[in-house]
């Protein structure tokens, strides 16, 4: 039978692997998500309370695909204009700003429930390795926008040539 001093150090161990999990998780999961922050909307008071109570998280997907070249950054960003988007490299980051403004089209009715989000955002996405940021392009598409960055010279991949003996 263990003693109370084993029991504590046992909980303390199992206390320290919960919360290193846990710290892990939020790592992964804060790069996924965004913080839409409410834009003082010049509008009815209706308005803007809707837009401030859809201020929040939101999911901005995206996707890093690594070619021998070059490095392609896709990220889902519906409801938005390319004059939305503000773009910058960044200390290993592609930054992704801009602003989804809330436009109430319907004259008739009310809303009842709305989950989109609304207001000013920004996304850093994690880059796996150096780039060439003067000659990236961006395009943007049916709610996709798309990055194209060149890799750095010293981080394209080479093959090599083996000899057979």
């Amino acid at each position: 039978m263990a003693s109370l001093p084993q029991l504590r150090e046992g909980l303390d161990h199992a206390w320290d692997y919960l919360m290193d999990g846990w710290q892990r998780l939020y790592r992964r999961a804060s790069s996924a998500i965004t913080r839409f922050v409410p834009v003082h909307v010049a509008s009815d008071d209706k308005t803007t309370g809707l837009t401030q109570r859809n201020a929040g998280w939101g999911v901005l997907a995206a996707e890093v695909y690594d070619s021998d070249d070059m490095l392609y950054v896709r990220l889902e960003a519906p409801g938005l204009n390319t004059r939305d988007f503000d773009l910058l490299v960044d200390d290993g980051y592609l930054v992704v700003r801009g602003e989804k403004r809330f436009e109430q089209q319907r004259k008739h009715g009310r809303y009842h429930m709305t989950e989109c989000a609304y207001g000013r955002f920004e996304r850093a996405i994690a880059l796996p390795t150096q780039v060439e940021a003067d000659k990236a392009r961006a395009h943007y598409r049916d709610g996709v926008l798309e990055v194209e960055i060149p890799k750095a010279p010293q981080a394209r991949r080479r093959r090599l040539s083996v000899e057979m003996h």
